[in-house]
């Protein structure tokens, strides 16, 4: 009996050691629930699909509900009232009607959390309440290569996992203006590191940021273009950080 017993307990301590760090213990609070929003009216990622398999498993292993669509007719404050946050995963194009747009507005304003990642900064250009909350508009891109991301803040969720110096390969963004100083910036392209092409930022170039939207927390990082991001742990660790933030788990 004594030795099934030993048995057993190596094999959940077995189990235990195989689970990262940071999914072994999730937070004691209510699961919370996420829908994540993928709707394109332009350019469709492959991508998606990789990002929301990967969102789905980070809220089994960190203790919250995910919902997916491309469905914008639940943007209503019926339904918007269900989701603790909402991530716009490689969102393209003008994918929300006034009505639609209105109750996202409120949602936010009113505390709800947003999450924007890499093609959310290619959305809605018309809305103005949606360049606020994004931080800023996709301008234009070179082609996919390694770069240096420099981590400017270790403290924030998204970021505290990092090294000072991030290199990766993803399709880095330019942005028509530079968000800053409107959001709280945690990390910022080297462009140095890699050719950033006609559209260059010159030494200010932000890649994620957070900060407050009136009651509601939004999130941003232009990372996620390759599929082959969603199986790297250390950039799902900082999309998990910024849902986390955008749930109000952890500060902007």
């Amino acid at each position: 009996m004594r030795t099934t017993t030993l048995a057993v307990l190596g094999t959940l301590l077995a189990g235990t050691m195989a689970v990262p760090a940071w999914a072994a213990a999730p937070e004691p609070v209510d699961q919370a629930t996420v829908l994540v929003f993928s709707e394109t009216a332009g350019y469709r990622h492959a991508s998606i699909e990789s990002g929301i398999a990967a969102i789905e498993e980070l809220g089994r292993q960190d203790g919250f509900h995910v919902e997916s669509t491309e469905d914008s007719t639940r943007f209503t404050d019926r339904e918007l009232a269900r989701y603790d946050a909402v991530v716009w995963l490689s969102t393209t194009g003008d994918v929300l009607d006034q009505p639609q747009q209105d109750a996202f507005e409120r949602y936010v304003r009113n505390g709800g959390g947003y999450v924007g990642v890499h093609a959310a900064a290619d959305t809605e250009y018309d809305w103005p309440f949606y360049g606020e909350l994004v931080g800023a508009y996709f301008a234009s891109h070179p082609q996919i290569q390694p770069a240096a991301v420099r981590v400017e803040d270790h403290r924030n969720d998204s970021t505290a996992h990092l090294p000072n110096r991030w290199e990766r390969t993803d399709e880095w963004y330019n942005y028509r203006a530079s968000p800053r100083p409107r959001v709280h910036v945690l990390a910022a392209l080297d462009e140095r590191s890699y050719d950033p092409g006609d559209g260059a930022m010159g030494g200010d170039h932000p890649i994620a940021w957070c900060h407050d939207v009136d009651a509601g927390r939004a999130f941003y990082t232009g990372g996620g273009h390759t599929e082959e991001s969603y199986s790297e742990p250390d950039f799902v660790r900082h999309v998990l950080g910024g849902i986390r933030v955008a749930l109000d788990r952890a500060p902007c």
